[in-house]
């Protein structure tokens, strides 16, 4: 080996040992900095020469700067922290929700079906009592008020988690801007995979793509040049230095709005399915949406049970006229109440069934009364016994059989509701309505309304309380407390369309069920936590800095250093002896 290669041997091993130390040094700099990761000096030895019979080494070169990370560890810690944001949102709505609905309290909504029903349970003691019947009509309105009051804060809550969804996707798509505009930096930092890594670029590239976990979950595949591509399932979102872009779709559907988040290129639905985005959404869709809509079957159910029993009651007095309160188009008013041409009906959270009531006509005079039945067909079969509703029950036909009741008439009012009439010295009441037909039409009914949003106690109760019905026929024996022990017997009834549940149990049950989602929620977000944790903890072990790691290294670069110097001054001296012989 001659001197001058002896020469080229120290100044390699001075400049890696320099190289190195500023590695070192730099990540005794940054060993707090949030997302940094560590660095470390490849080295080489560089090629053989051959010296005479032997093969010779040139000495120690750099190979490279690489940061020291684990891909599969750090695509489980970004899935963690997917999986722990998903899990925070839900515990969050689920715990917001369950503090809405402020169950088992004495303001609770199952509190006021309490009230309401104890309310009736007076009147049936004293039917006759005045204050009893401004009570039912004043529970009934607090009891109302309580349920329209929940749902606008229910559907308060879902605009909110509306405004939070759109703000979410947008930062979003902000950090898949910055993930594209990264990647050109990188590409342009590194020559396209031939000048070595840009790792602080890919270390705020990767501190993105962790941020960007938590709201969606996201896929990585990096390409040859350095760049990366994210996907969201198998919908690329980054494609290079390009963001496709995402933004939260709003479509109207009924009274309600779907939301679902889309790729702005070209509108593809994206599938998220775990990170804060994910949670939002299916809390919005999930618990609160079915919350809403178990609060307007029970609304509806309370509304259409209530009136079943009302409409065929009557309080002190009998009735000499009565307008309905639901109106029918011109087109259906001839359509059966059951055909689902009918518009009018086809939209209603109940419908009458098969079946038929009693109209009873009394001369005031003279205390004579005649009972005729109205019976209502809906079964939905022709007099031939076919399929059809033609032969069925219509607002029309049923108006022109109560029409048919001597001393009464009855027609379609201008708007489409039912108007009866008694002939002067005359009145009427129903009992026995086996239909639900009248509390369809609004006749004589408690409860205005079809479901939670609207429902209230009929004004026409809260300007005159003796229209309360608190009295029922039952086999032409009039009882003054009948109708109120029938309302008394709905807070246990089993209901067919509830399920079989009455309706408190139902309430009960849909308040429950927030409650155990919120428990549950509460046991996923901390063990999520405690994964996220774990894989956060192993991630830091291969990418964080070790102070005592980089002591040792820097020990290690110093006595590589020294001793290049001291080689390159002995060989110095060698030479200057060589150069004094010549």
């Amino acid at each position: 080996m001659s001197l001058t290669a002896a020469f080229q041997i120290g100044r390699s091993a001075l400049s890696a040992s320099s190289l190195a130390l500023q590695v070192t040094g730099n990540n005794f700099a940054n060993a707090a900095t949030p997302g940094y990761s560590r660095q470390l000096v490849n080295l080489a030895g560089m090629g053989d020469a051959r010296g005479g019979s032997f093969l010779l080494g040139r000495g120690v070169s750099v190979q490279g700067i690489n940061r020291q990370i684990d891909i599969a560890l750090q695509a489980r810690h970004w899935a963690g922290l997917s999986a722990e944001a998903n899990a925070g949102v839900d515990m969050q709505l689920l715990s917001q929700l369950e503090s809405t609905l402020n169950e088992l309290t004495d303001t609770d909504l199952s509190s006021e079906f309490g009230h309401f029903f104890d309310s009736w349970s007076s009147l049936a003691n004293s039917p006759g009592h005045e204050g009893g019947r401004s009570l039912v009509v004043e529970q009934g309105r607090t009891l109302a008020s309580s349920m329209r009051t929940l749902r606008s804060d229910l559907t308060a809550m879902r605009s909110g988690i509306d405004a939070q969804l759109g703000s979410t996707v947008q930062q979003a798509d902000n950090m898949l801007t910055q993930i594209a505009e990264l990647n050109g930096a990188i590409l342009a930092a590194e020559g396209g995979g031939t000048g070595g890594d840009a790792n602080n670029l890919r270390d705020q590239r990767d501190q993105l793509v962790a941020a960007l976990s938590t709201l969606m979950d996201v896929s990585v595949v990096e390409q040859a040049s350095g760049s990366i591509d994210v996907l969201v399932g198998s919908t690329p979102v980054v494609l290079g230095t390009t963001s496709r872009g995402l933004e939260l779709q709003r479509v109207t559907n009924g009274d309600q709005i779907d939301v679902s988040v889309r790729v702005r290129a070209d509108e593809t639905e994206v599938e998220i399915n775990s990170g804060a985005i994910a949670g939002y959404i299916s809390q919005r869709d999930g618990a609160i949406q079915d919350t809403i809509d178990r609060l307007d079957t029970v609304a509806s159910q309370l509304i259409y049970q209530v009136n079943r029993v009302h409409s065929a009651g009557r309080g002190p007095d009998a009735f000499t006229s009565m307008t309905g309160a639901f109106a029918v188009a011109p087109a259906d008013q001839t359509r059966a109440l059951n055909d689902p041409a009918n518009t009018s009906f086809a939209d209603l959270p109940f419908a009458p069934s098969n079946g038929g009531f009693l109209v009873t006509v009394t001369n005031a005079a003279t205390g004579q009364s005649q009972t005729v039945r109205v019976n209502v067909d809906l079964d939905g079969l022709t007099n031939a016994g076919t399929q059809g509703y033609g032969d069925d029950t219509s607002v029309a036909s049923l108006a022109a059989d109560i029409d048919g009741i001597d001393n009464v008439s009855a027609t379609l009012n201008a708007d489409g509701t039912l108007n009866i009439q008694a002939a002067a010295g005359f009145t009427f009441e129903f009992a026995e309505d086996t239909s639900g037909a009248l509390a369809a039409l609004g006749v004589n009914t408690y409860f205005s309304g079809t479901d939670a949003a609207d429902i209230n106690v009929r004004q026409a109760l809260v300007n005159n309380p003796r229209l309360l019905s608190h009295g029922s026929s039952v086999n032409g024996e009039f009882t003054d407390n009948g109708a109120a022990l029938a309302m008394v017997g709905l807070r246990d009834r089993p209901v067919a369309a509830l399920g079989g549940r009455s309706i408190t149990e139902s309430w009960l049950d849909a308040a429950q069920s927030v409650g155990s989602k919120a428990d549950a929620a509460a046991n996923r977000a901390q063990a999520s936590s405690l994964v996220r944790q774990s894989l956060e903890a192993q991630t830091a072990a291969v990418s964080g800095v070790s102070i005592d790691e980089e002591s040792i290294n820097l020990l290690n670069y110093q006595r590589q250093y020294q001793g290049a110097a001291r080689f390159i001054s002995v060989i110095d001296q060698l030479t200057q002896e060589l150069l004094a012989i010549v």
